[in-house]
């Protein structure tokens, strides 16, 4: 007994260590990246990264909001298409994945072939972007930075794992006290299979957040341009100025190209860190029970 009880504690020592070291390696680059942001260009680029900022500057994010119209439009517009892209993703996500999860659904298995078919093979770039502009019309449209991300065949997959996980009297009681299908979808399937929403959404989310390469495609107007994509114009007229000054010997202001590069990157990260601690719990059931079920 003695013994089990050391055995287990070294376990429980050893797993501890294992996980410290490894919050560890997540936390130290992300704390140099803000403490970077938050030194000046001159310190930065002689002394490199440090864990406490060096001759404390907000030059970077003083560049980044040169233009705070301009940065809280494409915010805004980020914003409308992470909420709406997220919440339309989510559902109609875990709709496909319940009618096919079903075992009385006479066709599930040629949908979800047909479902899995188009991850493995894709019409290509050209194709897709002609359907898009041509015939969808989705040039300098909203729905362009939505609707390209809305449903995805792995999240599909792991939502039907957690809906055949749900047992079938469930849905047979239901039926019982008269529901419909949507009725039993809706207030008896998706309560249970919260948690697995929950990171599906996150999934989902974190795609549209960090999407710019829609908006590259599609967006010309500068009232639809996101987040990301603004940033990442900045960045390259940034990187132009420097190049053009190296080339032509031309004089330009002092440019914080390294902290700027930095503080953009803290911008878009820091949603993110304030909206998973709400969701921690439910990725974390959801995850355990799409592993066990899977």
């Amino acid at each position: 007994m003695i013994s089990n009880t050391k055995d287990r504690l070294l376990l429980n020592a050893l797993g501890y260590t294992f996980v410290g070291l490894l919050c560890v390696l997540c936390l130290v680059p992300l704390l140099l990246v803000v403490s970077g942001s938050l030194s000046s260009e001159e310190q930065l680029v002689r002394n490199g990264f440090r864990l406490l900022p060096q001759k404390l500057s907000l030059d970077g994010y003083r560049m980044v909001f040169k233009a705070p119209g301009d940065i809280l439009r494409a915010f805004g517009v980020s914003l409308l298409v992470l909420v709406a892209g997220t919440s339309l993703g989510a559902f109609l996500t875990a709709l496909t994945s319940y009618v096919i999860s079903r075992k009385d659904f006479k066709y599930r298995n040629y949908f979800s072939f047909y479902i899995y078919f188009t991850s493995v093979f894709s019409g290509g770039l050209v194709p897709w972007y002609l359907l898009m502009v041509n015939y969808y019309h989705m040039k300098d449209n909203v729905l362009a930075l939505i609707v390209p991300l809305l449903m995805n065949v792995f999240y599909i997959l792991v939502m039907k794992s957690f809906f055949a996980s749900i047992p079938e009297a469930i849905i047979e009681s239901g039926k019982i006290d008269g529901a419909g299908e949507l009725r039993i979808f809706l207030t008896l399937m998706l309560p249970i299979a919260k948690p697995g929403l929950a990171t599906i959404a996150l999934f989902i989310g974190l795609g549209y957040w960090n999407d710019w390469s829609n908006a590259m495609l599609f967006i010309r107007d500068p009232n639809l341009v996101p987040l990301q994509y603004y940033l990442y114009n900045l960045m390259n007229k940034t990187e132009m100025l420097n190049n053009l000054a190296g080339k032509t010997g031309m004089p330009i202001p002092d440019i914080p190209k390294e902290t700027f590069k930095l503080a953009m990157t803290v911008i878009v990260i820091a949603p993110v860190f304030f909206v998973y601690p709400f969701l921690q719990r439910f990725i974390v059931s959801g995850v355990t029970v799409g592993s066990v079920k899977g």
